[in-house]
């Protein structure tokens, strides 16, 4: 019988598993794919932004309600703390000029190679297509089923974005406490498109401020066949799910008296987008969004320049978004985030319910959360060893 058990081989699995197996617990990881850290593979395909460089209170302030019971995880564990840890594994790190955090390989494959290779040395042992079905720790394996009585758990199974990756949030319904009903965190936005929008399809809108409800963010966000995607629109979805609406500053570098002021020259001979763009730098995507939400145009489109609505149909599916809302509440756990009433039985990650933008707040709040459920884990196994 190993001391340990670690559902799930994430990044907030791994994270307890490496705590638990460093203070010299023997450990078992199940993972229920055929391959670890899936999700985690795939956030590093187009570059690991592992954290935020930032100070800490703005930092904390991306986990909203969370926040209170989250920072002393964070505290702990860090945005310099995952970056030393990263360095810790060999990768060389750099900071964008967002302020965030990516390994210079700009891959994750590199870095979870070298930690499940420091895992294997720490003697933590990897059962993979074990996938736990409930109750006390049965699972179904090739070998068909399994069953295990560790000492102690450390439950990191994940929320319900991304399903074949492993996420698929099962465990909601097998587990023992209130779960918050999940919903779609970072996720895009459906727009029964008119047939004039196909020609910009996969374009990034860049150089616009989305504003919806009390969340207003600078960046560029997609437009895609299916809707409203990208960094931009992930960071205002919270308020668009909870029902605000969104609006765009086309020209947010433009005042509005200033555009009135440009937009009274003379227009000649020219078409009205040919005015546009040249009078106003108005890109084609963006003359295409006007007229998609707001024809027939008023003859003053000023105020439609600076707070254009959207119109959209409500979020993509929960398993297209990136993570999800929702999960264990805090108030079923310890602050050592161990189960009321199931004791020895620890939980961790995106089960947890909170919900954080993208841009390195959820990786390192994986890992913050995997470490401290780890670090208690440990505690309460020696402090239970002769029990």
């Amino acid at each position: 019988m190993r001391d340990a058990l670690v559902i799930g081989a994430g990044p907030a699995g791994l994270m307890a598993a490496d705590v638990l197996s460093a203070k010299g617990a023997s450990v078992v990881i199940a993972e229920a794919k055929p391959s670890v850290a899936r999700k985690f593979l795939m956030a590093g395909k187009s570059g690991l932004n592992l954290t935020k460089d930032a100070p800490f209170e703005p930092f904390l302030a991306q986990y909203a309600e969370a926040a209170p019971h989250l920072a002393p995880m964070l505290q702990a564990f860090g945005p310099q703390d995952t970056i030393t840890w990263g360095q810790g594994l060999g990768q060389e790190m750099f900071t964008g000029s967002s302020g965030r955090v990516f390994p210079k390989v700009m891959k994750a494959s590199p870095l979870l190679r070298a930690w499940l290779q420091r895992l294997s040395t720490q003697g933590v042992e990897l059962r993979t297509r074990w996938r736990w079905t409930g109750g006390a720790f049965q699972f179904e394996t090739p070998d068909g089923p399994q069953h295990l009585a560790p000492k102690v758990c450390v439950l990191a199974c994940g929320g319900a974005s991304w399903a074949r990756l492993g996420s698929d949030g099962a465990w909601a319904d097998w587990l023992d406490v209130p779960v918050v009903p999940f919903q779609p965190a970072n996720m895009g936005f459906v727009v029964d498109w008119s047939p004039h929008m196909t020609r910009h399809f996969g374009t990034p809108i860049k150089n616009v401020t989305l504003s919806a409800g009390n969340q207003t963010v600078r960046a560029e966000f997609v437009v895609s066949e299916r809707g409203l995607e990208g960094g931009g629109i992930y960071a205002v979805s919270r308020a668009m799910r909870e029902g605000h609406g969104l609006t765009l500053d086309l020209l947010p570098d433009v005042p509005l008296e200033e555009l009135r002021r440009r937009l009274a020259r003379p227009r000649g001979k020219m078409s009205r987008a040919n005015f546009l763009r040249k009078t106003l730098k108005l890109s084609p995507q963006k003359q295409a969004l006007l007229m998609e939400f707001a024809a027939p145009l008023p003859e003053d489109i000023a105020p439609l320049l600076k707070a254009l609505p959207v119109t959209h149909l409500g979020p993509r599916p929960m398993d297209e978004a990136i993570s999800t809302a929702g999960g264990i509440p805090f108030a079923a756990m310890t602050p050592g985030l161990m189960l009321r009433g199931q004791p020895g039985v620890f939980a961790a990650g995106e089960m947890l319910d909170w919900e954080a933008p993208t841009g390195g707040y959820l990786l390192t709040g994986c890992l913050a959360t995997g470490r401290w459920a780890g670090q208690h884990a440990a505690q309460w196994l020696s402090d239970h060893r002769g029990s």
